[in-house]
């Protein structure tokens, strides 16, 4: 029997999706086969400290697994356990890739992508570049209308001008936007610091939430519309799930529709006529395209209702991964299980580093 692979799990985070994050990875965890792959668990608390643990922690607690510590050298990873006073003692912890389980900031923003290309360690999913336009929407909207992607009318407020004008800010947005519109922090997601804004006085309370989240903020014309999600995957030569839609039980798509039991339905596939279908798997790979996508992602639309306009919404490069998450079940409507998901990604992880290794790192200027 071949060699299993040791798949760096990693999981937790500095992020307002943190919980999220311990759900997905316990998922993933424990569809993994064992007898292709090792997990070894690696769980980032919110204070951002590093920990081996043996299971996916139930509640985002300090675990009472080893702390570690790591040089970013390339070649497999020298952990350190930290020891009482701060003390190191080198230990090997040897993997052969990472499958980070991360959502939101510090994780799904390019740093953890960064760290493990200094390692010089395959991973799952997109890039550093990828990873950090897919979760700054100021910047993923501009690379879509580059792209020529229709996007909804919006405007980026830095916070810092927010709090130092806020009634000029207001006046300003109230002329650009009628109600309702949303808010949102430009680096963040799972709708958590996002509200909707139906007057004046909602407005300023939406900016304020948003303010404590980010540096820059996003306002958004309202509209309605019907969400449709499609799941991409792939490296050079991706491919695009059957679309799927999604209806929330509350007023709109947030937080406790995404989270809470009865808070949203999904009708996989989407009921849309044949060519609507195909026209949003192909907005979904231009989308993928636009950002230098790789690995994975879960591109989001609006249909406007009444105009019957598509509007891409978000591009999120590591999507929610419970068994019953949007993204592999739209892959299982495809005729991907949710196993099969987890070796594909896992495949083209490999493939992207073999690929990368083909490129040299130097330049002699004598030869």
């Amino acid at each position: 029997m071949s060699k299993r692979l040791r798949v760096g799990v990693i999981f937790g985070g500095r992020s307002g999706e943190h919980e999220v994050s311990l759900a997905s990875a316990a998922s993933v965890v424990a569809a993994m086969d064992r007898t292709r792959y090792e997990p070894v668990l690696l769980y980032i608390t919110k204070a951002g400290t590093w920990h081996r643990v043996e299971a996916v922690p139930g509640t985002p607690l300090e675990p009472g697994g080893e702390r570690l510590a790591f040089p970013p050298d390339p070649g497999p990873p020298a952990f350190a356990t930290v020891a009482a006073g701060g003390t190191l003692k080198a230990i090997p912890l040897v993997m052969d890739l990472a499958f980070p389980v991360l959502h939101g900031t510090y994780g799904e923003d390019g740093t953890v992508q960064g760290l493990l290309e200094l390692l010089d360690l395959p991973y799952v999913g997109p890039g550093v570049l990828a990873s950090a336009l897919g979760m700054d929407k100021a910047l993923m909207k501009g690379a879509f209308r580059q792209a020529g992607l229709p996007v909804v009318e919006y405007e980026v407020l830095p916070t810092g001008r927010w709090e130092e004008s806020p009634e000029a800010c207001l006046t300003a947005l109230t002329r650009r936007f009628s109600f309702p519109c949303f808010v949102k922090p430009a680096n963040l997601g799972s709708s958590v610091g996002v509200s909707k804004a139906v007057n004046r006085e909602t407005l300023a309370a939406a900016l304020h939430l948003a303010a404590r989240y980010d540096r820059k903020l996003i306002v958004e014309r309202g509209l309605d519309a019907r969400e449709i999600e499609v799941s991409v995957l792939g490296n050079e030569a991706p491919e695009a799930s059957v679309p799927g839609e999604i209806l929330p039980a509350r007023d709109w798509y947030d937080y406790q529709a995404k989270y809470a039991p009865g808070g949203a339905d999904a009708k996989i596939p989407a009921p849309l006529p044949p060519r609507l279908a195909e026209e949003f798997r192909a907005l979904a790979l231009k989308a993928y395209a636009a950002i230098d996508c790789a690995g994975m992602a879960r591109v989001d639309f609006f249909l406007e209702r009444g105009t019957g306009d598509i509007y891409v919404n978000e591009i999120n490069t590591i999507p929610g991964f419970t068994a019953t998450s949007v993204y592999p079940k739209l892959w299982e409507a495809t005729g991907l299980s949710y196993q099969a998901l987890i070796d594909r990604l896992i495949g083209l992880a490999l493939e992207r580093h073999r690929e990368r290794g083909r490129r040299t790192t130097f330049y002699d200027p004598g030869r």
